[in-house]
C-alpha cells in the first residue's frame, strides 16, 4: 500500500505539497477549513494583488496625456478626472480569488486527493483528529503529516479592526465606499503595497510608519525612490511615528501616535505583521518545537522536530511569501517520498513588491554588503537612461546588480520600476546559476526594452 499523506492547511505549502505527493504516487488528504487556496488565494495575494493591477491602470491613464492621449467627454469636453467603482473593483477581486480557488480545488480531485472540509490538529506525530465544517470528527492516521495553517493578521488591543472602518488587510474587499482618506499603520511590504494601490485609486493616504524609512527591511535605494515617487504624488508619509492606539468615533477614525500626536481619516488599514496559526494544533504533545513567536521550527527540507512531521508557509516564519511557501511543500514531499531534493536556498528566491514603481530583489542585498557578510561589486543604472522608459514617460527607477569581483559571478539584484515583477527574471536566473555579469551580458535583449538596462549594468561590471 502507498505512503499516506495528510496535509493540514489549503494554502500553496498545502496544495502545492499535495500535487508534488500525489504525483509520487502517495495517498494524499487535504484538510482545509477556510477554502482552497488558503489565505493566499482568498484573503491576501490573489486579491491585492488585482487590487493592484487596477490601481496601476488608473495610474496609467493618469500620465496618458503626457504621451498625447487626451479623453473627452460626451459633449467634447477634456475629462480631466478618473473615478474608481471600489464596489466594482471589489466584487472582481472576490470573484478571481473564488474562481482561482475554484481551479485548485478541481486540480486537486483530478489528482484524486482527498479534501477533507474541517479543523486539523494533530493526535501525536502519525495522525491528524478533524472538526468536521459540518459537524461530526474524523482521525485520519499517516504516515507522514505537512503542516501549512499559515498566519494571520497582527492586531494590537489598542487597535481592534471592526470590519467597517478599522481593518485589516483581509477585510478592506468589503468596503464598497470609496474612503475620504485612508490612513496606513505600518510600512512594511503590506502596508507599502495598500497605500500605494489606495493612492493610486485616487484616494487621500497617509501612511504612519515607526521606521525612519518607507519599507524598511528592502533596498535603501530602492525604499528612497518609492518614498520620493508616493510623497510627490502626494502620500503623507508620517515617518519615526510609532502608532499608540486606533479608534474609531462614528464616521472619524483616530489613529494616535506615541508621542500624542493624532491623525484624523475615514479609514484605517493595520498592516502590523503576522501571527501564525498555530494554536490549539497539538503541537506540544506531537514533540513540535516553535519559537518564541510561535512559528514553527523547520530545517531547509522542511522537517519539523518531530519524526514524519513536516511544515511549509506563513506557519514558519521563513521567508513569508507564497513562492516560498509551494517550495517548502514540494520540498517536504520529495524529501518524504524519496525523490531527488535540494534543500531550500533563500539566497535563490526572488520576490517582489508591488507598489508603484515595483521593486524586486534577487540574492545579497546592498545591507550585506556594507554590512561585509560579502565582498561585492556593484553597478547601479537610472531607468530614466533607458530607450524604452523614455518612450513610456517613465523616470524613475534603476537596475541594481552585485557581482563577486575577479570572478563576476552574479551574486544578487534589485530592479525598481514598472513590472519589476518580470524584469527580475533574467537576474533571479544568473543567481540561481552562477553566471557572470559577462554571460548575463552577452545573451541579446530586445531593443528597445526595460531588459535592456539588465544587460547595460551587465556590461558595466566587465573588467579587462
Amino acid at each position: 500500500m502507498s505512503e499516506h499523506v495528510v496535509i493540514v492547511g489549503g494554502g500553496p505549502g498545502g496544495y502545492e505539497s499535495a500535487l508534488v505527493a500525489a504525483q509520487l504516487g502517495a495517498r494524499v488528504t487535504v484538510v482545509d477549513s477556510d477554502g482552497i487556496g488558503g489565505s493566499a488565494v482568498l484573503t491576501d495575494c490573489v486579491p491585492s494583488k488585482t487590487l493592484i493591477a487596477t490601481a496601476e491602470l488608473m495610474t496609467e491613464v493618469a500620465s496618458a496625456a503626457e504621451l498625447g492621449v487626451n479623453f473627452r467627454d460626451h459633449e467634447g469636453d477634456a475629462a480631466t478626472t478618473i473615478q474608481v467603482d471600489l464596489a466594482r473593483v471589489n466584487a472582481r477581486v472576490k470573484q478571481l480569488a473564488a474562481d482561482q480557488s475554484s481551479d485548485i480545488a478541481r486540480r486537486l480531485e483530478k489528482e484524486d486527493v482527498r479534501v477533507v472540509r474541517g479543523r486539523g490538529r494533530l493526535a501525536g506525530a502519525d495522525r491528524v483528529h478533524v472538526t468536521l465544517n459540518d459537524g461530526g470528527e474524523e482521525t485520519i492516521e499517516a504516515d507522514a503529516v505537512l503542516l501549512a495553517t499559515g498566519a494571520a493578521p497582527r492586531t494590537l488591543p489598542s487597535a481592534q479592526p471592526d470590519g467597517e472602518r478599522i481593518l485589516t488587510w483581509e477585510q478592506v474587499y468589503d468596503v464598497d465606499d470609496v474612503p475620504e482618506n485612508l490612513i496606513v499603520v505600518g510600512s512594511g511590504v503590506t502596508g507599502a503595497e495598500f497605500a500605494s494601490a489606495y493612492l493610486a485609486l485616487g484616494i487621500d493616504v497617509t501612511l504612519v510608519s515607526s521606521r525612519d524609512r518607507v519599507l524598511p527591511g528592502e533596498d535603501a535605494d530602492a525604499s528612497a525612490v518609492l518614498e520620493e515617487v508616493s510623497t510627490r504624488r502626494g502620500m503623507k508619509v508620517l515617518s519615526k511615528s510609532r502608532m499608540e492606539s486606533v479608534t474609531r468615533d462614528g464616521d472619524t477614525v483616530t489613529v494616535t501616535l506615541t508621542d500624542g500626536r493624532t491623525v484624523q481619516g475615514s479609514h484605517c488599514i493595520l498592516a502590523l505583521g503576522s501571527v501564525p496559526k498555530t494554536a490549539d494544533l497539538g503541537l506540544e504533545e506531537a514533540g513540535v518545537e516553535v519559537d518564541e513567536g510561535g512559528f514553527i521550527t523547520v530545517d531547509r527540507v522542511s522537517r519539523t522536530s518531530a519524526r514524519g512531521v513536516y511544515a511549509a508557509g506563513d506557519c514558519t516564519g521563513v521567508l513569508m511569501l507564497a513562492s516560498v511557501a509551494a517550495m517548502q511543500g514540494r520540498i517536504a514531499m520529495w524529501h518524504f517520498l524519496g525523490d531527488a531534493v535540494a534543500p531550500l536556498d533563500l539566497k535563490k528566491v526572488s520576490s517582489n513588491v508591488f507598489t508603484a514603481p515595483e521593486i524586486a530583489t534577487v540574492g545579497w542585498s546592498q545591507k550585506a554588503v556594507e554590512a561585509g557578510e560579502i565582498v561585492c561589486e556593484t553597478v547601479m543604472l537610472p531607468m530614466a537612461g533607458n530607450p524604452r522608459a523614455k518612450m513610456q514617460g517613465v523616470r524613475d527607477g534603476f537596475v541594481k546588480l552585485f557581482c563577486r569581483p575577479g570572478t563576476g559571478v552574479v551574486v544578487g539584484g534589485v530592479v525598481v520600476g514598472p513590472r519589476a515583477s518580470e524584469l527580475i527574471h533574467p537576474v533571479s536566473i544568473a543567481v540561481a546559476e552562477s553566471l557572470t555579469a559577462d554571460q548575463l551580458a552577452h545573451a541579446f535583449t530586445v531593443y528597445p526594452s526595460m531588459s535592456g538596462s539588465i544587460a547595460e549594468a551587465a556590461r558595466r561590471m566587465h573588467r579587462v
